[in-house]
């Protein structure tokens, strides 16, 4: 019985009656007696639902307790898990608006105030955090092909980093996927979610809600036969439920029609569509632009040729600098057309530890550029958060612009600002070009004046337990992160065309927290230092 219903009676029956002078009659008294054993009788089921509603409210102060205990032991790394971001959030979601409502069953209006206030006045998740916390894990899912039942066990790819998703978290992700629209990895987490339940001593959702969630899921997805028999599992432990019943009549009535339709196009067109739907749909190995390519590269799966790889050298380069004889910098050759260059060592824990704090106040979401109006908006396909930083606001700023200078021997003049950033939840940006295109010219970089990208330099502030990866779809090459390395490349060909084969994506980080900056820089103030040339490169290669 809910709560409230216990604490209904009780008011009732507390109200005034109209007054009939009860003491003047042994019969009104035996009468009083009748209604004060209902009254200790409501008031001990009260009695009875405060105790469990305050069993149940200690139940989840020590599951937060316990989890945040873990989490100041080391909050970088507690946090950089995507698992424990995940049902952090969920905690303050999902499982906070159940102790609001236990809460509010009884006169809690003071506490209850407090906690509007802390939820108006302080940083806290909304349900939109709570869906993009499920969306990245299952994002993370997908690019690391990450089996459903790990990584409710809270291991990524074979590493225990987290405890394990109850059912009622595996359920909240399929119900997210679901609002999403997303009915496969709805599938994937309501079968996860019914497997633990069977588990569970302490039954957190129902069975019967799982299961219309698997059968409207499998429905969409085109099993009509296994939506209904889900349908008549659910009909069995809930026989009045109104949704399932229009469901069952609906998956019979297309299960005929299906029937009848396949009789009608015959043995033979029909064994053409099963060899047609038997066709493989992951021919991506040499197709850059696919999706499935570049995952693979997040992955480590796919590797530059050993041929290629031979080439490769690393070396002492001092841009004929008189201070770089002393020290000069430690180049790692990591792919040639384009010359993709690692620098080692470039910037120290000091500097990294400076710019983290002076970027961390000001961190927004990371926008990107509208190839139409130029305007800057926010995107899925870039999920993270980003900041920026002048370097007159400290030396450390300045020596890092300084020291891209040196690096590249390019100008700092018409260099952006050091943008900062940071990756969340499975933060990720797909593959993008850090230039502006032919058709973009007119709008890209207008308010600077300072014409386009010509390079990039990228500077790895931490070390990535897994994923995390700078890959290049269009040459098959990975660069990995690792605190204090910085990557180079140019964007442009001497001409100022776009080179296509710098295509490049972060891929979302797996475990641990990813920290970058970057210095873009722009053609002019550099035509002495990388002269233009008349030569222009292969159409296809540039746009």
């Amino acid at each position: 019985m809910h709560l409230c219903h216990l604490i209904v009676p009780f008011l009732v029956l507390i109200s005034p009656k109209v007054s009939c002078e009860v003491y003047t009659a042994l019969a009104d008294l035996e009468e009083l007696l009748d209604t004060e054993n209902l009254l200790i009788d409501t008031l001990q089921s009260y009695i009875k639902a405060e105790e469990q509603k305050l069993h149940l409210l200690r139940k989840y102060v020590d599951i937060y307790q316990n989890q945040h205990n873990k989490a100041i032991k080391d909050v970088n790394s507690y946090i950089s898990n995507p698992i424990n971001a995940y049902t952090l959030v969920k905690r303050l979601t999902t499982d906070w608006n159940d102790v609001e409502e236990l809460m509010s069953t009884q006169v809690s209006t003071d506490f209850l105030n407090n906690i509007t206030y802390y939820k108006e006045t302080r940083l806290f998740p909304t349900n939109e955090d709570l869906n993009g916390a499920a969306v990245a894990l299952t994002r993370l899912q997908d690019t690391y092909k990450l089996d459903t039942s790990s990584l409710a066990r809270g291991e990524l790819n074979g590493v225990k980093y987290s405890a394990e998703l109850t059912a009622a978290d595996c359920f909240e992700l399929g119900r997210q996927s679901y609002n999403n629209g997303d009915y496969y990895h709805t599938w994937l987490w309501m079968k996860e979610a019914e497997g633990r339940l069977n588990k569970e001593k302490n039954e957190t959702i129902s069975q019967s809600d799982i299961l219309e969630y698997l059968a409207f899921s499998i429905y969409k997805q085109g099993d009509l036969s296994l939506a209904l028999d889900l349908t008549n599992k659910l009909l069995e432990i809930m026989p009045t439920h109104s949704r399932a019943m229009g469901n069952k009549v609906y998956y019979e009535a297309e299960l005929v029609r299906l029937i009848e339709t396949q009789k009608k196009k015959g043995d033979d067109e029909s064994e053409e569509v099963e060899l047609e739907q038997d066709q493989p749909d992951h021919a991506y190995h040499n197709d850059p632009y696919a999706r499935e390519y570049y995952e693979s590269l997040c992955r480590g799966e796919t590797n530059i040729s050993e041929e290629i790889a031979s080439k490769l050298k690393c070396r002492y380069l001092s841009n004929n600098n008189p201070f770089l004889k002393l020290a000069p910098f430690k180049v790692e050759e990591a792919y040639l057309k384009p010359d993709l260059f690692v620098f080692h060592d470039v910037m120290t824990d000091a500097e990294i530890e400076t710019v983290k704090r002076l970027a961390l106040p000001r961190l927004q979401r990371a926008t990107v550029q509208n190839s139409v109006t130029g305007e800057l908006e926010i995107a899925q396909y870039r999920i993270s958060k980003s900041a920026w930083l002048k370097e007159e606001e400290h030396k450390h700023i300045a020596d890092i612009s300084q020291r891209v200078e040196d690096m590249t021997g390019l100008s700092m003049k018409t260099a952006e600002e050091l943008q900062v950033v940071n990756y969340g939840i499975g933060g990720h940006y797909e593959p993008h070009f850090d230039f502006a295109r032919r058709d973009e010219l007119k709008t890209a970089f207008k308010s600077l004046g300072t014409g386009n990208r010509i390079a990039t330099v990228l500077f790895y502030m931490s070390d990535v337990a897994q994923g995390g990866a700078t890959v290049f779809p269009m040459v098959g090459a990975a660069l990995w992160p690792k605190k204090g390395t910085a990557a180079f490349w140019y964007n442009l060909y001497p001409s100022g065309d776009g080179d296509t084969l710098t295509r490049h994506a972060a891929c979302p980080v797996l475990a641990g927290s990813k920290w970058v900056s970057n210095k873009w820089i722009h053609e002019f103030e550099q035509e002495f230092r990388r002269p233009c040339t008349l030569e222009r490169p292969p159409e296809h290669l540039t746009i």
